[in-house]
């Protein structure tokens, strides 16, 4: 005779709670891991930045056409700066600056070379 226990409708046999065990463990680990890391995110702000953006999109009154672009402004505007960023910022503007001088400088320098030129009419009349 067998020393097992009968089968019993809701009742687990030992491999399926072999089963079941190492399917909980496995559960355990990765709820686990989901948890470190969403304490990662809390931790960070990420969370809270998240929330506060997906409730500023839920209180637009106009709902914007993309809601990943609204989410890409309100998410880019709120991240701190990055230094290279701000330096490559700095050289475009003072670009800006050269480039405005040397277009300033160019048409002085046509006006002055006009002045030395013959006109176009006086050239076909010779």
């Amino acid at each position: 005779m067998s020393s097992a226990p009968p089968s019993l409708p809701g009742m687990v046999s030992g491999a399926s709670y072999a089963v079941a065990a190492v399917t909980m463990a496995h559960y355990k680990a990765t709820d686990s891991k989901h948890e470190q890391f969403r304490r990662y995110l809390e931790k960070s702000g990420v969370l809270d930045m998240l929330t506060k953006v997906l409730v500023a999109l839920y209180e637009e009154p106009e709902k914007p056409n993309s809601a990943l672009d609204f989410l890409k402004h309100h998410l880019g505007a709120a991240t701190p700066e990055n230094p290279e960023i701000e330096l490559l910022r700095l050289e475009l503007a003072e670009m800006k600056e050269k480039y405005k001088a040397t277009i300033e400088e160019n048409k002085k320098l046509k006006a002055k070379l006009a002045q030395y030129e013959p006109r176009q009419e006086e050239k076909h009349a010779e």
